[in-house]
């Protein structure tokens, strides 16, 4: 689907840049066969408990939905779980739920996944469930039509009624990226959303929901036989589909700075998104800025609240993302955003003037070994701990294969954050975290942008 990137060459560079993993860590187990008709499935046993997590991911998501169909990917998410002409709608969540499961979905820039977890006898009936909606899907109208109101109240609960909406990851990205497959609002327009069409539909599934453009992962209480037995018999007889090229949205970094200024109806405090683009996945960038973000907006203990929220008192709270994924999940452009809740009494520009401070202070000196080492400790942690659940398992190996080609990706990582230097983190600093390569947005309440005779009425009017 994308790219075709030489994945050996990659993971040769990795492997000259960043030591192997100390030999007292845990090896997650990851078993990989390919199908005939090129669907990809691992097997990660584990016999700990009588359970099984279960994940399919398709290399399919927001930047690859056509033009003037914004959200389609979502709204295509929400349409897999309304039934086949042999499982119409209601027997998944009977099948799973029923026994004592549960399962879910999300849509992503680079990938679409579906995950159930469940006790190990119900396996058969996910694996069943699973391959019959890759073949087909129960087209109807009024299906479409139900799921095109079922999101559009989703943007309205979520985006249009919440205080800040979606700005720090749906406006943010609008704003940083050049190429549309990249900035455009993947919750989607409620005019393109009712465009969608049942041919639409026909075709999404068609070109993106075939076995050699998905990855199958099975966690939890079965063998790597029983599990590629099982994914023959289930899904080996569904052909395999051309799949469309995709566009070119590769971008470099950003050369200016770009700014925008948001009014908000509903905020009581203004708020700040300042976000960067990143390292591209796979280089060897990619291992210190997960340290670098961790350093600087990784809670509590970071610089930016340390400086900002704890120091200085400027800001209310700081938080950050990667995208809509994680520091490892993403196959394109994607970027580092920080957002912030502040004070009044300050502005966007001071917050963004102490953010570039505690920047600078990096680039300059470093990080100390002792906080390099409490940095990776809870980068670690935190692999090693979403790794603990069935679920997140198989999910996480799924996306690994998805976007790197490779899920034992899932064993090298932990060695690439070991293998980061206080060096490794100025030269990221240095080259990604620049006012150049930065875009920010400044959403205020309505108020603070009202005229003085406008806010001094809207206040009074506001008092019971």
């Amino acid at each position: 689907m994308y790219k075709k990137h030489s994945f050996s060459l990659l993971f040769a560079g990795l492997a000259l840049s960043f030591s192997a993993q100390a030999a007292d860590s845990w090896q997650v187990p990851v078993h990989s066969k390919q199908l005939p008709n090129g669907l990809t499935v691992l097997v990660s046993p584990d016999h700990s408990s009588p359970t099984v997590g279960v994940s399919v991911v398709y290399k399919v998501g927001m930047r690859l939905e056509p033009k003037d169909r914004t959200g389609f990917a979502h709204l295509f998410e929400h349409l897999m779980f309304q039934g086949t002409p042999t499982a119409p709608k209601g027997v998944f969540d009977k099948v799973i739920t029923g026994g004592g499961g549960n399962n879910n979905g999300s849509t992503r820039a680079d990938f679409t996944n579906y995950i159930e977890t469940a006790p190990a006898s119900a396996l058969e009936s996910i694996l069943w469930l699973e391959a019959d909606r890759m073949k087909t899907l129960d087209f109807n109208a009024a299906t479409l039509k139900n799921q095109q109101d079922v999101v559009k109240e989703e943007i309205r609960v979520n985006v249009q009624n919440q205080p800040y909406g979606g700005f720090m990851w749906i406006d943010i990205g609008g704003l940083a990226f050049e190429k549309w497959e990249n900035n455009h609002d993947g919750y989607g327009s409620f005019k393109d959303l009712e465009n969608a069409s049942l041919d639409d539909v026909r075709a999404f599934h068609r070109d993106y929901y075939g076995p050699n453009n998905a990855v199958l992962a099975i966690s939890g209480d079965i063998t790597p036989a029983k599990g590629f037995a099982l994914a023959q018999q289930y899904f080996g007889a569904i052909p395999k589909r051309p799949t469309p090229a995709p566009s070119d949205f590769s971008e470099g970094l950003n050369t200016a700075e770009k700014r925008l200024q948001q009014s908000d109806k509903l905020a009581q405090v203004p708020a700040i998104a300042a976000a960067w683009k990143m390292p591209a996945r796979a280089s060897r960038d990619q291992p210190a800025f997960a340290v670098l973000g961790e350093l600087l907006a990784g809670g509590d203990a970071s610089r930016f609240y340390q400086g900002l929220v704890k120091g200085r008192e400027l800001a209310l709270n700081v938080e950050s993302l990667y995208g809509l994924t994680s520091v490892w999940e993403y196959d394109g452009p994607t970027i580092f955003t920080v957002f912030a809740l502040y004070k009044p009494t300050t502005t966007a520009d001071v917050l963004l003037a102490a953010m570039d401070e505690e920047i600078a202070k990096v680039v300059k000196n470093g990080v100390d070994d002792a906080t390099l080492k409490r940095i990776k400790t809870r980068l670690l942690a935190d692999w090693y701990n979403g790794l603990e659940s069935f679920l997140s398992r198989a999910d996480t190996l799924a996306k690994l294969q998805t976007l790197w080609g490779d899920a034992n990706v899932v064993n090298q990582i932990p060695g690439w954050i070991e293998a980061v230097t206080s060096a490794d983190v100025q030269r990221v600093a240095k080259t990604y975290l620049t006012v150049a390569n930065r875009s920010v947005i400044d959403r205020k309440p309505v108020a603070m942008l009202a005229p003085p005779a406008e806010a001094a009425s809207a206040a009074t009017a506001a008092k019971p």
